[in-house]
């Protein structure tokens, strides 16, 4: 990739920070890293990687369309158990407990001054990147849209989840309704309106925080993790949303950049 990855603090990293695309990405679940003081949170290492952790292969696909589309890209370099940047600092799933059957011991019983560290040291370093993306962006009159990638297990609590690529949006719609109304280039694909979950099950903070609120088209995309197995599946599941993306961001009336949708990434 011809972009660097600027690591804004030890908890963020941007990537394409100066693109002009019409998307800026946001990748919250991006990283399996726990810093060292908190004792890898008293995990069993058989689920020290496990998509309780991070979201497998978002962070790939995230950056793949970076490039594709010439978007800026902010994704937290610090594992969701650590602090979920999908989350408000108010919420219990913000430093959960527990994720499925995976028990999270190192998140038990956290004083308020523990969670009020985690929120600085995490939480509000990716706000403040993302803020500044936007800014920016306004400053130059660059029209965004935000995307969120995330990805999903194909098993939760011994349900098979069917759906291969979720459309996820909370009051704004705009962008999941022009996705979905490309939904049929991809006729190989399962592709769903808010699913496997939705803005019921607390997933859209982000959308909320950093797109309605500052009145920007939004959408949350979800993969199933099982097709993010490999680089080569990675690099498939980019190009197959890149198919999703522009045509939408056509429907929208966005004007793409002269390097959008470039295939070497």
């Amino acid at each position: 990739m011809s972009s660097e990855i600027e690591q804004s603090s030890p908890s963020v990293e941007m990537y394409n920070r100066q693109a002009n695309g019409p998307v800026t990405i946001l990748c919250e679940h991006a990283s399996h890293h726990i810093p060292e003081q908190y004792h890898d949170l008293g995990m069993d290492y058989a689920h020290r990687y496990s998509h309780a952790v991070w979201d497998i292969g978002a962070r790939a696909v995230a950056l793949k369309l970076s490039e594709m589309l010439h978007a800026p890209l902010v994704a937290s370099r610090v594992s969701r158990l650590v602090y979920d940047c999908n989350r408000p600092p108010e919420a219990a799933s913000a430093m959960p407990q527990r994720v499925e059957i995976i028990d999270v011991p190192g998140n038990h019983k956290l004083t308020a001054s523990q969670r009020l560290a985690r929120v600085e040291a995490v939480y509000r370093p990716f706000c403040e990147a993302v803020t500044s993306v936007l800014v920016e962006r306004e400053a130059h009159d660059i029209p965004t849209v935000l995307i969120t990638i995330h990805s999903f297990t194909p098993n939760f609590h011994g349900q098979v989840r069917a759906v291969e690529i979720g459309i996820l949006h909370d009051a704004d719609q705009r962008m999941a309704d022009a996705l979905l109304a490309q939904s049929h280039l991809l006729p190989h694909r399962t592709i769903q309106r808010n699913a496997p979950y939705g803005p019921e099950d607390g997933v859209t903070h982000s959308l909320k925080l950093h797109g309605n609120d500052n009145g920007l088209a939004n959408v949350m995309i979800e993969i199933r993790n099982d097709l993010l197995a490999t680089p080569e599946g990675e690099d498939t599941m980019a190009r197959e949303l890149l198919q999703l993306i522009l045509p939408a961001l056509e429907t929208l009336g966005f004007e793409p950049s002269p390097q959008e949708g470039k295939q070497d990434a």
